[in-house]
């Protein structure tokens, strides 16, 4: 159900999933669909939390609901940082902390991550259109195919990770990549995101943004759409956003 979409509306060179050259139709005036994974498609802050939390705690620290809100959408290297300052722990860098999360993440994800409503049913309708779908993520190429495993990597046309681009999120290089490997114009692409960190990735990049907030709330900003959930997201409102604009 759409909150709002009137006055608030409100990228090593990287893997390809599909080694098929991707065709948009001409006629289409949405070129792609860019979603974000942690929180919007796959329910994964809660495991980030705890892992955040338990590391914490080895390093002498205490890990607050504060402290995540915080770093949700965040890049592993900048919460390594923001858990260097908060413990006192540095004898470590933020690589080397942000590969203990990692390591307490891969094992907290068994099966994979739950899926987020409405989101396999929207992966599938893009896979089966003529609309390229990608996946633009912070999270680093090797966790990535665990973490979406019950939604299925091989669905997207393209993905775009963490470590892969010059500056993640929320810088806009994740989506301008993603963009520029379609040959597609950012600003005829549509992103879903779920923090503020995704949100201003994607709408620096000049990509209509659609927000559905999960853990965090997202302020207003002029060009993002607010959505509760992807529950009924079709590709004739996503087409719709494009003639907005």
């Amino acid at each position: 159900m759409v909150v709002s979409q009137s006055t608030t509306r409100t990228m090593s060179e990287p893997i390809t999933v599909s080694s098929e050259p991707t065709v948009v139709p001409e006629e289409s005036r949405l070129q792609a669909v860019f979603l974000d994974m942690d929180g919007t498609l796959i329910e994964s802050e809660g495991l980030w939390n705890e892992s955040e939390a338990e590391l914490v705690a080895e390093l002498g620290g205490v890990w607050t609901e504060e402290d995540h809100r915080r770093n949700v959408g965040n890049a592993a290297e900048p919460v390594g940082r923001y858990i260097i300052e908060l413990t006192g722990a540095h004898h470590l860098s933020p690589r080397q902390v942000a590969d203990q999360l990692y390591a307490r993440f891969r094992s907290k994800l068994a099966e994979g991550a739950e899926v987020r409503p409405g989101a396999h049913e929207l992966v599938r309708l893009l896979a089966d259109s003529p609309v390229p779908v990608v996946l633009v993520t912070s999270t680093e190429r090797s966790l990535i195919e665990t973490s979406i495993k019950r939604i299925g990597l091989d669905l997207f046309d393209d993905s775009v990770a963490g470590d892969e681009v010059t500056a993640n999120k929320p810088h806009p290089d994740p989506y301008l990549r993603a963009a520029r490997r379609l040959g597609v114009d950012p600003g005829r692409c549509v992103a879903v995101e779920d923090s503020v960190v995704g949100v201003t990735s994607a709408a620096d990049a000049g990509c209509v943004t659609i927000a559905i907030p999960n853990h965090v709330s997202v302020p207003p900003r002029e060009g993002v759409v607010f959505r509760d959930s992807l529950v009924g997201m079709d590709l004739e409102w996503l087409e719709s956003l494009m003639c907005k604009e």
